[in-house]
């Protein structure tokens, strides 16, 4: 099932032991296109303390309650590795993350969560953890931004085809069970009144994080005769299949779990994960 992620903010986030607080933000991966972290705000137990949730602890999404539930404790929450909501996540503090919860990194394999496809198997096997990562200290050349960004700063950016503006972002429909990006909610209504197409990662020729700017290499006309996109109604595989051929591409409605592999690396500008 796919989700819009805006709908998925200010979900409460379930602890095994009771709950520790609601969404306010994600933080995805701008090399492969998935949803790596949950930012969230702990409220008055902690103080409002800002702690991240790895899709990997997280349960399939209570949607009516709007409850997203978690294998984690509380206590674990509360010991957890600080972060700091104005700035980006090192890749040193997620090896000590990864290192406190026990998790295997997602980073290292050739599947979108290291060596399989979906992040509840990372916690089918426990990993080697390196003394590196037990110490919290990041291997030579993993000491920058391990290309981390805020979902609620990109769901503002403006998108602009090869030949002209098309429109901005409107939000992100993510795959509950990969957590991957799959499509781009991209409303045309400066340009093409009352009109939202999605347009995937693999079509995304560059995101500029200066100027807020998401370019794809498609035409202006491609994009006003794409088939429309209706928020209420919920995605059909026959509806993916039908865009990626207007697009002429190869069709993704056949895999389910398909991501972006291979993205060109980004300018780093030191984005605020608060948006």
């Amino acid at each position: 099932m796919l989700r819009n992620i805006k709908d998925m903010e200010n979900f409460s986030i379930r602890a095994t032991d009771g709950t520790i607080g609601h969404v306010m933000d994600f933080l995805f991966d701008d090399e492969k296109w998935a949803i790596r972290y949950l930012v969230v705000d702990t409220g008055t137990w902690l103080s409002s303390r800002k702690v991240l949730i790895s899709p990997i602890a997280i349960g399939r999404p209570e949607g009516p309650e709007k409850v997203l539930p978690v294998l984690v404790t509380k206590a674990q929450v509360k010991a957890s590795p600080d972060i700091d909501a104005e700035k980006p996540v090192s890749r040193q503090h997620e090896m000590s993350y990864i290192a406190y919860y026990g998790y295997q990194d997602y980073w290292s394999g050739g599947a979108l969560w290291g060596a399989v496809p979906y992040p509840f198997m990372m916690r089918e096997t426990r990993p080697s953890v390196s003394s590196d990562a037990a110490q919290g200290t990041a291997a030579p050349g993993e000491e920058g931004d391990p290309h981390l960004r805020s979902c609620s700063v990109v769901t503002t950016y403006n998108v602009e085809a090869n030949d002209g503006d098309i429109g901005h972002v409107q939000g992100l429909l993510v795959d509950e069970e990969s957590w991957a990006i799959r499509y781009m909610i991209v409303n045309t209504s400066n340009w093409w009144v009352g009109h939202q197409v999605l347009i995937a990662p693999q079509w995304i020729q560059d995101v500029r994080w200066s100027d807020a700017t998401v370019s794809v290499d498609l035409s202006r006309r491609a994009v006003k005769d794409a088939p429309a996109y209706d928020p209420a109604a919920q995605l059909e595989r026959s509806q993916e299949m039908a865009i990626d051929q207007h697009y002429g591409l190869p069709g993704k409605g056949a895999n389910p779990v398909s991501h972006p592999f291979g993205f060109a690396s980004q300018p780093r500008h030191g984005e605020s994960t608060s948006g």
